[in-house]
């Protein structure tokens, strides 16, 4: 007999919760990956840097479990026929796997657990400090406001629990899981074949990945460098917080002594999990339903002027052509981009969060929605919808010396470079004048 653990959004071997307590039960453990159908298949572009990452990154899983005389077994299909061919090819006790907080994930795990029948099927938390019904109001609703959200977020990590006690000064929450401890009791067998690139209907990427490591400087000066883009002043640890390869745990403890403001962008992380946990429509319908009911423009033409980065607003051009180029954009551009497609153009929020999931190597189903709701306004956000970002303004304060923009506008400041698309003053108005009109209706 055999135990299954199921890689999803946890793709190491340390610090593993789900892994932990597989390799800690009485059977020897089998890793398993899926490169799941219901996704890939629908990916618009088969050099998806993505899937190259997951591809490679369980590459070097493969090498550390043939170094302990165990072996990743990879399948592609429908995670159904997938289970289906695991019992078949192995007599399974039970299945451990780490919890996936969001919509299709919940589905698909449900199903597989009755699939499974009487094997048990056993999650655990690892992809975020506090899950969705961790932080709760005194009455037991969940929270919608961030900061009373992280104020309860700080009390309970900070509040001892008597069966689970701090490790050497560690609060529990925070503490890693020592599943190196543990490594005698993967399944002992030959190397099994490992998927190539093409066989999934992929093919390389040029585009760059990340390291996973941050200095501690950057962290260290994280609040007063995170704003400028022409900066080195942000992790760009998102990718590997979105398929653990590294531990949330481990930067959170690192935060706690180097960065208050970088641990509170981790807490934004659980905030919008939770979020999307307790109310799973906001993947794609507004936190605030009445703001369903703006009449969103639907310009095509004006849609992919901002997609190329030709707006004639520097500021969004440089993000949208940095993310076009790189698979990233700079944080505080990306709340810039956002509120320009949302607010200047009324565009529909759906439009522009569809198109950062389809570019951004961090995509985060949670993240990007709470973000692109934050900026359309009709989010969980406290402040008004008429929080409108100026793009020059913000150019101004954020990039002063036009580093940034030369960087990724070069006919900046020639006449190759178009006029603003929307003058700013007359689409604050239309917006203000749209959403307000909107909203009485309801």
């Amino acid at each position: 007999m055999v135990a299954i653990f199921w890689f999803r959004r946890d793709l190491r071997l340390e610090d593993n919760a789900g892994l932990f307590h597989a390799l800690k039960g009485e059977h020897p453990v089998l890793p398993l990956f899926i490169f799941d159908r219901e996704i890939l298949d629908d990916l618009p572009d088969t050099s998806d840097a993505r899937v190259q990452f997951i591809h490679q990154t369980l590459g070097q899983l493969q090498q550390q479990l043939e170094a302990l005389g165990s072996s990743l077994l990879v399948l592609h299909g429908t995670p159904e026929t997938a289970w289906k061919q695991v019992l078949e090819m192995y007599p399974v006790a039970a299945v451990y796997t780490n919890r996936d907080y969001e919509p299709y994930a919940k589905t698909r795990d449900a199903s597989i657990a009755n699939l499974l029948g009487n094997i048990p099927f056993r999650t655990f938390k690892d992809h975020v400090i506090f899950e969705t019904g961790e932080v709760l109001k005194d009455d037991g609703k969940p929270y919608t406001v961030f900061t009373p959200y992280s104020k309860k977020w700080h009390a309970k990590l900070n509040t001892p629990l008597a069966d689970q006690p701090a490790v050497s000064g560690i609060p529990f929450p925070l503490a890693a899981y020592p599943t190196a401890q543990y490594f005698q009791h993967f399944y002992q067998c030959s190397p099994l074949p490992m998927l190539s690139l093409a066989a999934l209907g992929f093919e390389p990427s040029a585009l760059l990945i990340p390291p996973s490591t941050v200095s501690r400087g950057i962290i260290r000066n994280y609040a007063a460098v995170r704003d400028f883009p022409a900066k080195n002043g942000t992790s760009r640890l998102g990718i590997h917080f979105r398929f653990g390869t590294i531990s949330i745990r481990e930067k959170a403890r690192n935060a706690l002594d180097l960065s208050d403001i970088f641990l509170s962008e981790l807490i934004w992380r659980d905030f919008y999990s939770q979020i999307l946990g307790h109310f799973p429509q906001v993947a794609d319908q507004a936190f605030k339903p009445q703001y369903d009911h703006i009449p969103w423009h639907n310009d095509p033409d004006g849609f992919e002027k901002w997609c190329q980065g030709k707006t004639g607003y520097p500021l969004v051009d440089a993000g949208m052509r940095e993310l076009n180029a790189t698979g990233f954009m700079h944080n505080r551009v990306r709340m810039i981009t956002a509120s320009f497609l949302t607010k200047h153009l009324l565009i529909d929020w759906r439009l522009g969060a569809q198109y950062f999931a389809q570019k951004l190597l961090d995509f985060d189903l949670a993240s990007n929605s709470g973000g692109w709701q934050w900026a359309a306004g009709c989010g969980t956000d406290a402040a008004p919808y008429f929080r409108i970002f100026n793009p020059t303004e913000q150019m101004k304060k954020f990039d002063p010396a036009y580093t940034y923009i030369r960087q990724w506008v070069p006919e900046f400041g020639t006449p190759m470079y178009p006029k603003p698309m929307v003058e700013h003053s007359f689409a604050r108005q239309r917006c203000l004048e749209t959403y307000k009109k909107a909203l009485e209706v309801i």
